[in-house]
């Protein structure tokens, strides 16, 4: 084998170390330079990636905030609304109660007036009746004629009335 042969030892120490300076010249001055550009774009890149997704996740947040405020505040308005809703529906309610209990009491007092005056009526009537049949019952158990005033006067006693 020619490669283990010393007598070309120093020629292929020479190749050796031109090939290896050639090398290393190569590597250094245009595939490393290219390499480490490389690797320094996407380290930037993922920096910038990082400083964009931080960014994103801050305005995430604010957004996220102000929609929880926005929706707390809707909230707050609706419960608002509804109270005062009610309110007026109470007060409306109320208003209406007062008027149905004052129609209430004035178809009633218009009710015992009519109930009164029909009592009234009636008892008159009952009067001059009770007197028709005092005055026909007299005549026809004694025998004697009493005047219709007579009759009607002695019922009006009876009952209580005058005298």
């Amino acid at each position: 084998m020619p490669q283990f042969n010393p007598e070309w030892f120093a020629s292929q120490i020479f190749w050796l170390v031109v090939t290896f300076v050639v090398l290393y010249l190569l590597m250094s001055r245009i595939a490393l330079p290219r390499v480490s550009q490389i690797i320094e774009d996407r380290q930037n890149k993922v920096e910038d990636d990082l400083a964009k997704a931080e960014k994103l996740r801050t305005e995430a947040q604010e957004v996220y905030q102000a929609y929880e405020k926005a929706l707390q505040e809707a909230r707050a308005d609706a419960q608002k609304v509804l109270r005062e809703t009610g309110d007026e529906i109470a007060a409306e309610q109320a208003k209406r109660n007062e008027a149905f209990t004052k129609e209430l009491d004035q178809k009633t007092r218009e009710a015992e007036d009519r109930i009164q005056a029909a009592k009234t009526e009636a008892l008159d009537s009952l009067q001059s009746v009770a007197g028709e049949v005092a005055q026909s019952a007299t005549a026809k158990l004694i025998g004697a004629n009493i005047g219709k005033d007579r009759a009607e006067k002695a019922v009006k006693q009876a009952m209580g009335g005058e005298s």
